[in-house]
């Protein structure tokens, strides 16, 4: 074979041999190209699908409409209002976003506060992504903002929603506030909601109590975004479902007449049926306007309600604890007749001796030969002294929290306190120290370590007047779902120990002598019975007694005696019950007589059994609306 043959054969099977390697090559390569593209296509195909759909859709959480929270009769206690408030976005703010605030500021007021938190969050979001400047702005602030939008780039007027308490410091105790989420609650709930900007969530009274059935589920809103995250359109919305309604217990209209008796005082009042345990009114004054949790509470305004020496921001009728003073000598009654005791005579000088201790009675001068009756109508220590040593420590112990003290009423209300009732075990293992029997004596009197709330002293005087272990409730229905009410068992009381401790009451408001007769229900067949209470808050030494110095009256305020109220009406068939506690009350004496007169006079007046039969379902019966849908 000539020689140039050979060498294009040989150039042909390199050729050959270099187009089959990069054959086979391109073919790996594209062998690779169809798998991945297989992969992606068809295997992952959804997974990226769905990936991309989210980095085009972007899915928000919408804050659900809270629930409002109703009187017995419907009357909204609280409510939701328009929230006008002003924004601003950066992009839009052509000359800067401290001029267009330095803009603003000419039109409405804005704090340096309000400024630096608008800038320090306008660094920390996206250009587009809108800030908040104020909020809660009245309509005529608003309507200005409008009336110069033009000249205002980058500020936008916006309306949304907020909680509004149109009952002020009045009902502020019963219905608390909502607040700004704190780290702590989203720790303790990890619900999504609670991370949404400008989210508030319940932080006291039933707002708090009831808190995520008032919240609602959290809607959505589907908004299509571009790859700097800025929003386009709006795919779909779910605004979410709003919350349940509350129905309390509370009559508006027996809560305002109870807290104008009450007027400046710091003081504590409960009234409930003593029937059901529904209360009626709960008050606690001075109280605090809710809505300034709600709007913004200034330093200034914090400090005032910090410094107040009538502690408007404790619910005293639930977490306020007092010596219940005379108040308590029914308990003790109620137990020593129980005993045994009833018919017990004790003849009062003015004063007792045990040991080398003389216990004094009130009155100096003494009471003369005293019965049960008599004794709870004048209120006479010394009687009760005598009492106390024939029932002993445990015997009041076991009456006394029959009748509902000692321990939490479990009212739907958070932080209620349990009050004291002492005994030898608690002081020993309380005060490393033995019980001794003066401490009884005291004790029976409600003085010593005794403790109460007023509204345990409500729910005694209901146990007293119905016989039976009546326990107060707040709440009638969450949503259109009724709330449970216990049933109220019969108190380990004879009937005629019931009969004796009401008419001593009865004696003590309607008969001349009664330590509440001067401010007594005129009115027939509204008659109320009672025991009146002073609490000594200052200890009057034996030197002060024997120089005959022992009013208090002319002491500062906060030395002086507590006034304190057990009240049920009417008399015959007792329906009503009241407490009243008046701190350092003692130098207007019969002013809790006139508080509880007031209160039971009116609830009454308004019982609808008293009214005629349309008065129920002209203010709207909400038993009957339930049960009809």
């Amino acid at each position: 074979m000539p020689l140039f043959d050979r060498k294009d054969k040989s150039r042909y099977n390199v050729f050959t041999r270099r187009t089959l390697i990069a054959g086979g090559g391109m073919a790996a390569v594209f062998a690779t190209l169809a798998g991945r593209l297989y992969q992606l296509q068809i295997v992952e195909g959804q997974t990226f699908m769905t990936r991309a759909e989210d980095n085009r859709v972007n899915q928000r959480l919408l804050a659900p409409l809270r629930g409002l929270i109703l009187d017995r009769f419907g009357v909204a206690l609280a409510d939701n209002r328009r929230n006008y408030r002003v924004l601003i976005v950066k992009e839009q703010a052509s000359e800067g976003v401290e001029t267009a605030l330095d803009n603003l500021a000419h039109i409405i007021t804005l704090s340096p506060q309000d400024r630096e938190r608008v800038l320090r969050q306008v660094r920390q979001n996206r250009a587009f992504v809108p800030v908040t400047v104020i909020e809660n702005l009245n309509w005529e602030a608003f309507s200005s903002v409008n009336l110069h939008l033009p000249y205002l780039p980058g500020i936008v007027p916006d309306v949304g929603e907020t909680r509004s308490y149109p009952f002020g410091a009045e009902m502020s105790h019963i219905i608390g506030y909502v607040g700004a989420v704190t780290e702590a609650d989203m720790k303790r709930d990890p619900n999504p909601l609670l991370s949404l900007p400008g989210f508030r969530i319940g932080k006291r009274g039933i707002e708090k109590q009831f808190d995520p059935e008032i919240r609602g589920t959290a809607g959505t809103d589907r908004v299509e975004v571009n790859a700097y995250g800025r929003v386009i359109r709006e795919l779909s919305r779910d605004p979410g479902t709003p919350g349940d309604n509350v129905y309390l217990t509370i009559d508006s209209e027996v809560q305002d007449v109870l807290t104008r008796a009450l007027g400046d005082q710091s003081a504590a009042s409960v009234v409930m049926d003593v029937e059901t345990g529904d209360v009626l009114a709960l008050a606690s004054t001075p109280g605090y306007d809710p809505n300034l949790f709600n709007v913004g509470i200034s330093d200034a305004q914090w400090r005032a309600l910090m410094t107040n020496d009538h502690d408007p921001l404790l619910n005293k009728a639930t977490a306020g604890v007092y010596p219940p003073g005379s108040t308590f000598k029914p308990s003790v009654a109620l137990g020593g007749i129980e005993a045994g005791f009833g018919d017990l005579q004790v003849f009062c000088p003015g004063s007792m001796r045990l040991g080398d201790h003389v216990f004094h009675c009130w009155k100096h001068s003494g009471h003369g030969l005293m019965t049960v009756t008599t004794a709870l109508q004048q209120s006479c220590d010394v009687f009760f002294y005598t009492m106390a040593m024939r029932l002993g420590i445990d015997g009041i112990d076991a009456s006394t929290h029959a009748l509902g003290l000692g321990q939490p009423t479990g009212i739907e209300l958070p932080g209620e306190r349990a009050g004291l009732i002492p005994s030898p075990t608690w002081k020993r293992s309380v005060l490393g120290r033995p019980w001794e029997e003066g401490e009884t004596l005291v004790t029976g009197i409600g003085q010593g370590y005794v403790l109460a709330t007023p509204l345990q002293l409500c729910t005694m005087a209901a146990r007293i007047a119905s016989g039976r272990a009546v326990v107060p409730r707040l709440t009638r229905y969450i949503g259109q779902a009724p709330q449970p009410r216990r049933q109220a068992s019969l108190l380990p009381f004879s009937p005629e120990a019931f009969k004796l401790v009401r008419e001593g009451m009865r004696m003590a408001v309607n008969v001349p002598g009664g330590t509440a007769y001067a401010r007594r229900i005129t009115k027939p067949g509204y008659e109320m019975a009672g025991k009146t209470g002073t609490a000594q808050v200052l200890r009057i030494t034996r030197a002060e007694r024997a120089a005959g110095e022992t009013k208090t009256n002319d002491l500062p305020w906060k030395y002086r005696d507590h006034a304190l109220f057990i009240s049920f009406a009417p008399v015959e068939a007792p329906k009503y019950a009241c407490a009243v506690v008046i701190e350092h009350g003692g130098a207007i004496e019969p002013f809790q007589v006139q508080v509880a007169r007031d209160a039971l006079l009116f609830t009454q007046e308004r019982d609808p059994s008293r009214l005629p039969t349309a008065y129920p379902a002209a203010v709207g019966d909400l038993d009957r609306t339930f049960a009809q849908k």
